[in-house]
């Protein structure tokens, strides 16, 4: 049986870990630099390392879920100098594609194992075991884990080599990011033109317009709720990683551009850690309406 253990442990860690602590039978460790994080963790029945170290030093395999690029890289480097060769790390994170080919190939140099595995969901998703979860890198390491991930998500699929987990998340996010887009510019616009958007809601959301992303997030957004299931901040480095893929392969995408825009607005405006459904304050400044 492998040792397994995750790091970080905020919004979709605890969920995450909540299903593995849940469903394995075994001890689950855990790590976040956060102690109440950790201390949530130890109260929900999993093992809470006080180091990093420490866990990289226990575990054969280490999930983990981390905010940043620079993050990551410097995470997994650290791994990497610590943790006994042969060990797992699976990255759920939504990291840059050329960021993970290049930590996947030190990875073997040094006899190591790296799969990206970013997942779609959000904290529904996490607390449930409903993720839908991408996974590049070898297919056998891949294999060996799966067991793992399916206690996660509902659906895990093996999409190719190292990268193109991370490259499936980039695509998911990016229509995630218009869908969210065009339900803020509707609502406020239906707002404007006098419509009741509860009434509204109602009305369309078993039809053609229906989304996961409609039926989330349009209910926080009617209670003005913008705590952050899913950041916006999180979402942006997923735009910004797609602007950077399609830079790289010489490929316009316009409507992306608009959701970065957007979002960069919200960044100005301080608002950038807000949920994903406060995009829409982004057309509500522009309609002078309030979608409530």
């Amino acid at each position: 049986m492998k040792t397994i253990g995750y790091l970080g442990l905020g919004v979709m860690g605890y969920g995450m870990t909540s299903n593995l602590i849940d469903k394995s039978g075994q001890t689950v460790y855990g790590f976040d630099p956060v102690p109440e994080l950790r201390e949530r963790f130890a109260q929900r029945g999993g093992k809470a390392l006080e180091s990093g170290k420490e866990l990289y030093e226990t575990c054969d395999v280490i999930f983990m879920c981390l905010p940043t690029n620079a993050i990551v890289k410097a995470t997994i480097t650290e791994i990497m100098e610590t943790a006994k060769p042969g060990t797992t790390i699976v990255d759920m994170g939504s990291t840059s594609p050329y960021v993970i080919q290049e930590l996947h190939a030190v990875a073997l140099e040094k006899g190591y194992h790296l799969l990206d595995s970013p997942v779609s969901g959000g904290e529904t998703g996490a607390n449930g075991g409903t993720l839908v979860i991408m996974c590049g890198g070898e297919r056998e390491v891949f294999d060996d884990v799966k067991p793992y991930l399916e206690m996660m998500g509902k659906t895990v699929t093996y999409m190719g080599p190292s990268g193109c987990g991370s490259t499936a998340k980039v695509a998911n996010n990016m229509m995630v990011g218009i869908h969210l887009l065009a339900m803020g510019e509707a609502f406020a616009f239906a707002t404007k033109a006098g419509l009741d958007p509860h009434t509204l809601f109602d009305a369309i959301k078993g039809g053609f317009a229906q989304s996961a992303v409609m039926d989330l997030k349009v209910p926080k957004l009617l209670s003005r709720d913008f705590s952050a299931s899913a950041r916006i901040a999180v979402h942006l480095k997923d735009i910004n990683n797609a602007m950077d893929v399609a830079e790289h392969l010489g490929v316009e995408l316009p409507m992306t551009k608009i959701v970065k825009e957007q979002m960069d607005w919200m960044d100005a405006h301080g608002m950038i850690n807000e949920d994903q459904c406060a995009l829409a304050k982004y057309y509500e400044d522009s309609m002078g309406v309030e979608i409530k």
